[in-house]
């Protein structure tokens, strides 16, 4: 287990190397830059402005910077905000995007799961329906409908919950259920076809001509069975919840570093995209360690060496 570990972090760092790497390189080739505006600056000011960032370095050189430059922590002051460093704009909207995407994934993954086991539990009935209905809806609505809808109803029409901000217990629910609805929908709807894949095979029948019930068969051995791809699905979904929280953090005014994502990259601001892209590797390449790591205990056969 502990050579796994080590190999996979080893793995991680290669991958974030190259991430940083082809993100810096991809930025800086792209039209515009960081300075450029309506207003058209004198020369020489233009000229003291790209010095002073190191904006008239060759590439090479200011890659090579950079490196050094995040070797020692620092991921320098962000070019929108002057002055402001970006580790501290990072450290400021973390807690609230990971606190949103984490709560999102917990959701996402207790009501998905339920909902595709009772679906697949009640197969052919109204119940089936109505779930199979509810995931396809879930899938298809875009986040900012969802949205608008959910506050329309709990805020406008019941004022049971606060419409935006991100203050207290009250004022997560919605945009917490904006967020996990898509990814509920979709691992149930997993949930719902592996199971009843599984429910097809040699060992199920062995388990009914043994006289257990279908609740037993089930619960006890067909969902445990059925785990594993919708544990294989939760890096690409952990991935759409951390990336894609930018909609919902704009609609409901939530201090996240998601309204950076987008706006840094239209501002070519080198420093944030860099910033960001970096975090968002961390997080991502953690959560896929932590997802091969869950393989093991959802099925021991499964070796941690073949799956590296």
């Amino acid at each position: 287990m502990l050579t796994f570990i080590i190999k996979r972090l080893f793995q991680t760092l290669i991958t974030l190397f190259f991430l940083i790497t082809a993100t810096f390189f991809l930025i800086r080739l792209a039209p515009g830059g960081p300075f450029d505006g309506d207003r058209v600056w004198p020369a020489e000011i233009q000229a003291n402005i790209q010095a002073k960032y190191g904006l008239s370095e060759p590439i090479y050189s200011q890659y090579l910077g950079w490196c050094k430059d995040l070797l020692h922590g620092d991921l320098r002051d962000s070019f929108h905000f002057m002055g402001t460093p970006v580790t501290e704009i990072i450290r400021d909207g973390a807690p609230a995007s990971l606190e949103l995407g984490i709560l999102a994934l917990l959701i996402a993954i207790v009501g998905g799961v339920l909902l595709g086991v009772l679906s697949a539990w009640k197969r052919g009935t109204i119940l089936d329906t109505s779930a199979m209905f509810f995931a396809v809806s879930g899938i298809t609505l875009p986040s900012y409908l969802v949205a608008t809808l959910l506050v329309l109803l709990f805020s406008n029409y019941l004022g049971w919950l606060p419409p935006a901000l991100w203050e207290d217990k009250k004022a997560m629910v919605l945009p917490v259920l904006t967020l996990s609805l898509r990814p509920l929908a979709i691992i149930a709807r997993m949930t719902r076809t592996t199971i009843l894949e599984v429910m097809h095979t040699d060992f199920i029948r062995t388990a009914y001509s043994k006289g257990l019930s279908h609740t037993t068969v089930l619960f006890k051995h067909a969902l445990k069975n059925s785990l594993i791809p919708i544990v294989t699905m939760l890096g690409p979904i952990a991935a759409s919840l951390v990336t894609g929280s930018y909609v919902v953090e704009t609609i409901f005014q939530i201090p996240g570093i998601g309204q950076y994502f987008v706006t840094s990259v239209i501002d070519r601001d080198y420093p944030m995209v860099m910033g960001i892209t970096l975090t968002y590797g961390i997080i991502l390449t953690l959560s896929n360690l932590l997802i091969d790591l869950t393989y093991s205990w959802i099925d021991p056969r499964i070796r941690m060496g073949s799956r590296s």
